[in-house]
């Protein structure tokens, strides 16, 4: 990522390594697709948690993009919970 002198870090657990994948995967997709100029963002997964780092030139930028990738995280579940029938 860049130097940006504003970050935060999103992790979210799931039930086992096959769910964090598919919601990795999802999430991913949005890499270089919503980045501002004022923020950028990483996902990555560990096992059955999915990491998403955001870095920002100011604190507005960093709320909007954890904002922003939450959301992601929260529609990528429910997408998940439907596929499986919950």
């Amino acid at each position: 990522m860049t130097d940006r002198p504003h970050s935060a870090a999103v992790t979210a657990r799931y039930s086992d390594g096959d769910a964090a994948a598919v919601i990795a995967a999802a999430v991913s997709r949005e890499i270089g697709e919503i980045d501002g100029d004022r923020s950028a963002a990483t996902v990555r997964r560990d096992g059955d948690a999915v990491h998403v780092d955001v870095e920002a030139d100011d604190l507005v930028a960093l709320r909007a993009g954890l904002d922003t990738w939450q959301t992601l995280l929260e529609v990528a579940e429910r997408g998940l919970e439907a596929g499986r029938g919950r």
